[in-house]
């Protein structure tokens, strides 16, 4: 017996063990089911038993594996534009709402594409998730105005604010110190926010480092907020704090509390400057006899 032979002697006795294991597990003849049909979900009275969950088949553990993921839909809410939908609506009956704003109630789409051809009109689509779906009918004058006010939303939404952040030692010298305000005073006019680390240089003693912090801040140029104000962290061994750009609240507070103080140190000099004419005007008229 060559190789061969052998082979398929195996190859048929593997396919003999096969069959013979899916006439157990299905519980049927071999007369009652044709070879392609053995293959086949089988069931009797009490339960279901499918080939596909079987020991002898490996799809079932691929779908576990790599389960499908569902598609997740779009918020109708989240388009950035505002667009007539034409002529093509896919549902057969929808929500109307007029060009003046008044509820139409639900129409058919033929009704509601002969509106739009009396009335030169266009429909756009406000709420794909309501039942039956909300459309409006607009001119293109309104849906021009619409997309403008949604630009403008767009505009004025607040953009994203960078934290930056700096750390440095307590012993920093008054030149590197300098750089480094400079350079938070670059982040801050750019408005970002950043957060300041004041680490416990090695070898000094613990002291009020929130202290050293708020002094190191107030040599800045700038006017500058608190999201946090200076806090000893880490046991003493360190402080930190956040700063941000000034309101205009803040700086016309600022503006208004310096004012007073400019108006007393002219009044002051004014006085003083009063003070001394008189003094000369009295020397002058007192004549020595």
């Amino acid at each position: 017996m060559n190789d061969i032979d052998a082979q398929d002697m195996s190859a048929g006795c593997m396919r003999w063990v096969l069959n013979h294991g899916v006439r157990a597990v299905c519980g049927v003849t071999p007369g009652s089911r044709t070879a392609a049909s053995r293959f086949l979900n089988c069931s009797d009275r009490t339960n279901i038993i499918s080939w596909s969950c079987s020991s002898f088949c490996t799809a079932a553990d691929d779908a576990e594996k790599n389960p499908a993921q569902k598609k997740k839909k779009q918020d109708p809410r989240s388009h950035t534009t505002i667009s007539s939908v034409g002529r093509k609506i896919p549902q057969k009956l929808i929500h109307v709402i007029s060009e003046s704003g008044e509820d139409m109630g639900s129409m058919h789409r033929a009704d509601t594409i002969r509106i739009m051809d009396e009335q030169g009109l266009k429909l756009v689509l406000l709420d794909e998730r309501k039942d039956p779906p909300t459309y409006q009918l607009m001119s293109g004058k309104q849906i021009h105005e619409e997309q403008l006010k949604l630009r403008e939303k767009q505009k004025a939404k607040p953009a994203s604010v960078q934290v930056k952040e700096l750390s440095f030692s307590s012993g920093i010298a008054s030149h590197d110190l300098g750089t480094k305000l400079k350079q938070v005073e670059s982040w801050l006019e750019k408005k970002h926010h950043v957060r300041i680390t004041l680490r416990l240089a090695r070898g000094n003693p613990a002291g009020n480092l929130d202290t050293t912090l708020e002094q190191m801040v107030e040599q800045l140029e700038v006017m500058v907020g608190f999201v946090s104000k200076p806090t000893v962290i880490r046991d003493g061994k360190g402080a930190t704090c956040v700063l941000r750009p000034a309101s205009a609240k803040e700086i016309a507070r600022k503006g208004k509390s310096a004012a007073p103080q400019s108006d007393d140190s002219i009044s002051k000099s004014a006085r003083s400057q009063t003070s001394s004419a008189s003094s000369e005007d009295t020397t002058e008229g007192s004549i020595p006899q």
